[in-house]
């Protein structure tokens, strides 16, 4: 199934993957400031470790997105949205899928050469797959960092839209991406 093949709205997978990832993201971001804010030590350590963690995360949950959107599809646009906003909501969509697999892969790979460990919540630790390599690292860091202030603004603007559209418009765009418990179709 692919986009807007589905008659009933989106599925309760869609809507629990988009509030996984959404929780993680909107978690990372502030995550990611802080831990350069602060000086080293044990709290720095523990928000690296955080922000590492959550990457892995939002990668995984990336994954099952793409796998559960293949395979449930989506539904049809609103009817009531104008061309250029279903043309400016696709490519703010599909910018986010790409930047935040590619920005989790990056950050991994990054670590990897830079040497340092990928610890996911303690659980485990990820293997190093890149040798070391302090240039590399520097590069991919500095392309994680750029991707993620594309991805917060993207964030922003993708909040700012459903919200728009559920306070100002007063349509359905936002409630269908809700859980049913607070107002989802």
């Amino acid at each position: 199934m692919t986009y807007g093949t589905r008659k009933d709205g989106y599925p309760a997978s869609s809507k629990w993957l988009h509030w996984a990832v959404a929780a993680c993201v909107l978690t990372t971001i502030p995550v990611s400031i802080a831990m350069t804010w602060v000086s080293g030590g044990p709290l720095q350590d523990t928000l690296y470790n955080l922000h590492k963690s959550l990457g892995i995360l939002i990668l995984l949950l990336m994954i099952l997105r793409l796998i559960n959107r293949l395979m449930v599809g989506a539904p049809a646009p609103d009817p009531t949205i104008a061309r250029w906003q279903r043309a400016a909501s696709s490519a703010v969509h599909g910018l986010l899928y790409v930047l935040l697999l590619l920005m989790s892969v990056t950050g991994y790979l990054a670590n990897s050469a830079y040497g340092a460990k990928t610890p996911f919540f303690g659980l485990f630790e990820l293997p190093m797959i890149i040798a070391k390599n302090e240039p590399l690292s520097e590069k991919l860091f500095a392309f994680h960092k750029y991707t993620g202030w594309l991805v917060a603004v993207l964030v922003v603007m993708h909040i700012g839209a459903a919200l728009q559209h559920h306070v100002i418009h007063r349509d359905n765009v936002l409630r269908r991406m809700l859980p049913r418990a607070l107002g989802g179709i």
